[in-house]
C-alpha cells in the first residue's frame, strides 16, 4: 500500500469525514490519495490559518476528530495561530504537513547542519510547533507510520486533549509499505485514583457550608461530561456560575444560575464567588481572566476544591491557594460523585445571589433609548431571544466577544464559544465554516468585528462556494474598541493604531464581491430585518453600526479585586454587598484589554 493511502485509511477508521487543506508541492502526493478514497473528502480553503481554525471548531462541534493538510514552509507556519487556539482550549486535532524529501533536508548531511535551508521551503515546523502541540514529529521511516499515527491520535484525544502535528517528507509519502507488518502503538494504562471515600468529604463540606458555589468550566465539555453534569446539578439548589468557556453548559433561565465570572464577567456572579465560603471548581484552570490580576484575592474566604485533569494547572504557584487539589478527568469525577445519594439546598444564600442578579443587570434601560446607533448589549439581547435551541454561536475577540458573553442568555442545547485562550482576531469566520460542516451544513451565527473580520476575509469565498447558511454579524465601531478603552484608562486617550491609523473597507462592496447578501442595521428599529436574514438558506452579512466610543460595562481594572468592577459602585452600596474582609486595589497590576 502507498503510505499516503494508508494515512487516509487511518483517518477514515477514526471517523474523520472532512480534511481542511491547501495543496502545495510538498503535500501533493498525500492530497492525490483522495482521488483513490471515496470515504473521506477534503475542503479547499483560502488560507492555512483558516484551515486550522475550521478544524478547531469542527472538533468542538463534531463527534469525531479533525484534520488539516498543508505544504511545507509557509503552508505549515500559517497553521500556527489556529493550532494555538486548539492547544490553549484543549481541542484535539491532527495537522499533517508535507516536508521536503529527506535527502534534501538540512539534517541529511553533516556539512549542512548549520545551513539555514537546503530544500526549497524547508522549515523545521516540528521545533516551531512543539510549544503549542501535545506531540510534534517528523516521520523518518515509512514503516513507523502506523505507530506514529496511533500515538498522535491517542495523545490528541486522551488526558487533557490538544493538537498534534505530523511532518511527512515527500519521498516517504509515496513509499510502498506492507500494512500487515507495521508496528502498533500501545497506549499506557489509565490510573484511576478516585473513590467514594475521597468524594464523601466534598459532599459533607458542601453541605456544612453556608455559602457554597459551583464553578463550571469548559473542561466539562471537552471531557464530554455534559450528561453527568446535568445529573449532578439536579441534586443541588445552590448558586452556579460559569467561566466564559463553560457558559453554554447550563440553561441561563435556571434560577440558581447567577452568571459568568471574571474580569469581564457580571457583578452578581463576581459578588457570589467573592462572598462564598465553599467552591467546587469543575474543569477550569482558574486563570487570571477568571480570578483577576491578583489571584490570592479570588474567593479569599472560600475553601476551594478544584478538579482538573492537568496536574500542572493544580500546582502553579501564582498566589491562588487551592485547599484540595483533585487531579482527575472531570467526567470520571462526576460519574463517581453521582453514585452518592445526596441533596443540598441553600435557599437563603441562593436567594441573595438571585437578588444581586436582579439588582445588577447587564442591560440598562438607557441602552434602549439610543436612536442613531445600535447598542451592542441591546442587539445581543435581541439575538439571544430569537435564536433557536440548536443554534451554534461563535464570537471572535475583543469588544464584540465581550458584549456577547456578558449578554447572551443560553438556551440548553445551544453552543456558544470562541477561541478563549488564544483569542486571535479572525477566528470566528473560519470557525463558523468548520462548525457548520460538522453540523451537517446547518446555520451558524458568526459574531465578528470590523477589525477582526479582515484577518480571514478570504474565507467568505469558501462560505459562498460551499453555500453554507452562515449569518455573519459585523459589529462596526470603526476601530479597535476594546483597545481604545484600554488606552483611555492607561494611556491618556492616545488612540495610536486603534482609532488613529485604522480604517475599514466598504463591507457592502466586500459582500457584493463575494456574492453574499448584505444588510445594514443602523438603529434598533432596523432589528425587524434580522429575522428574515436568519431564516434565509443562504449566507448573509449583516453590518451593525455602533458608536465609535462604545464601552464594555462592567469590567475589572486597576488591580481591583474581582468584586469591585468599574464603573465603581457607590461605596455605601458596595459595602452592603460584601461579607468578607475588604482589600485595597493593587496599583502595580494592569488588567490586559
Amino acid at each position: 500500500m502507498n503510505l499516503s493511502d494508508y494515512v487516509l485509511n487511518f483517518l477514515v477508521k477514526k471517523r474523520v469525514k472532512k480534511v481542511f487543506l491547501i495543496t502545495g508541492g510538498a503535500i501533493s502526493f498525500m492530497v492525490d490519495a483522495f482521488s483513490r478514497n471515496k470515504k473521506i473528502k477534503y475542503i479547499s480553503v483560502g488560507h492555512e490559518q483558516g484551515a486550522a481554525m475550521m478544524a478547531d471548531a469542527y472538533s468542538r462541534i463534531g463527534p469525531n476528530f479533525s484534520c488539516t493538510m498543508v505544504t511545507s514552509g509557509p503552508g505549515a507556519t500559517n497553521l500556527l495561530t489556529g493550532i494555538g487556539c486548539s492547544y490553549f482550549d484543549s481541542i484535539p486535532s491532527l495537522h499533517i504537513c508535507g516536508q521536503v524529501n529527506t535527502y534534501e533536508q538540512q539534517s541529511s548531511n553533516k556539512s549542512t547542519f548549520n545551513v539555514r535551508q537546503v530544500g526549497f521551503q524547508e522549515t523545521d515546523i516540528v521545533s516551531i510547533s512543539k510549544p503549542i502541540t501535545k506531540f510534534s514529529y517528523k516521520l523518518k521511516n515509512e514503516n513507523d507510520i502506523k505507530y506514529i499515527l496511533e500515538k498522535c491520535y491517542y495523545l490528541a484525544t486522551s488526558g487533557r486533549p490538544g493538537p498534534v502535528l505530523l511532518d511527512i517528507p515527500m519521498d516517504l509519502q509515496r513509499k510502498t509499505i506492507n500494512s500487515n507488518k507495521l508496528k502498533s502503538f500501545t497506549p499506557p494504562k489509565k490510573k484511576i485514583k478516585l473513590s467514594n471515600i475521597e468524594l464523601k468529604p466534598i459532599i459533607n463540606k458542601m453541605d456544612r457550608s453556608k455559602k457554597p458555589v459551583i464553578i463550571l468550566g469548559g473542561g466539562i465539555k471537552y471531557a464530554k461530561a455534559q450528561n453527568h453534569l446535568k445529573q449532578f446539578l439536579k441534586k443541588l439548589k445552590i448558586p452556579i456560575v460559569t467561566t466564559w468557556s463553560g457558559v453554554d453548559l447550563i440553561d441561563h433561565s435556571k434560577k440558581n444560575y447567577i452568571g459568568n465570572i471574571g474580569v469581564y464577567g457580571n457583578r452578581a456572579a463576581n459578588f457570589t464567588v467573592q462572598n462564598s465560603d465553599f467552591i467546587l471548581s469543575l474543569g477550569t484552570r482558574l486563570d487570571t481572566r477568571v480570578t483577576g490580576g491578583v489571584p490570592k484575592n479570588f474567593a479569599r474566604d472560600a475553601e476551594k476544591f478544584v478538579i482538573d485533569i492537568d496536574k500542572n494547572e493544580l500546582n502553579k504557584k501564582r498566589g491562588l491557594h487551592i485547599h484540595h487539589k483533585i487531579n482527575s478527568d472531570v467526567k470520571y469525577f462526576l460519574k463517581q460523585i453521582n453514585k452518592i445519594n445526596f441533596r443540598i439546598s441553600k435557599n437563603e444564600w441562593t436567594k441573595r445571589c438571585i437578588i444581586w442578579k436582579r439588582n445588577y443587570p447587564i442591560i440598562l434601560d438607557s441602552y434602549h433609548k439610543i436612536k442613531n446607533f445600535v447598542n451592542p448589549y441591546v442587539f445581543i439581547d435581541y439575538l439571544s431571544n430569537i435564536l433557536k435551541t440548536k443554534d451554534i454561536i461563535i464570537a471572535d475577540d475583543g469588544g464584540h466577544l465581550t458584549w456577547t458573553l456578558q449578554t447572551f442568555r443560553v438556551k440548553y442545547g445551544q453552543r456558544l464559544f470562541s477561541a478563549f485562550g488564544n483569542s486571535p482576531m479572525g477566528y470566528s469566520l473560519p470557525a463558523s465554516i468548520g462548525a457548520s460542516i460538522a453540523n451537517n451544513n446547518n446555520r451558524v451565527i458568526c459574531i465578528d468585528g470590523d477589525g477582526s473580520i479582515q484577518i480571514n476575509l478570504q474565507e467568505l469565498h469558501t462560505i459562498y462556494k460551499l453555500k453554507l447558511p452562515i449569518k455573519i454579524f459585523i459589529l462596526n465601531n470603526d476601530g479597535y474598541g476594546i483597545i481604545k478603552q484600554f488606552q483611555e484608562l492607561y494611556l491618556e486617550k492616545r488612540y495610536e493604531a486603534s482609532g488613529k491609523g485604522v480604517s475599514n473597507p466598504n463591507f457592502k462592496k466586500i459582500a457584493n464581491a463575494f456574492n453574499i447578501n448584505y444588510t445594514f442595521i443602523k438603529n434598533h428599529a432596523d432589528f425587524k430585518k434580522i429575522v428574515k436574514k436568519l431564516n434565509s438558506k443562504l449566507p448573509e452579512i449583516i453590518e451593525i453600526k455602533l458608536k465609535k466610543n462604545q464601552k464594555i460595562i462592567p469590567k475589572l481594572q486597576f488591580g481591583n479585586p474581582l468584586e469591585d468592577m468599574s464603573p465603581l459602585l457607590p461605596r455605601k452600596e458596595f459595602l452592603k454587598n460584601m461579607d468578607v474582609k475588604l482589600i485595597n486595589r493593587d496599583k502595580k497590576i494592569f488588567e490586559a484589554n
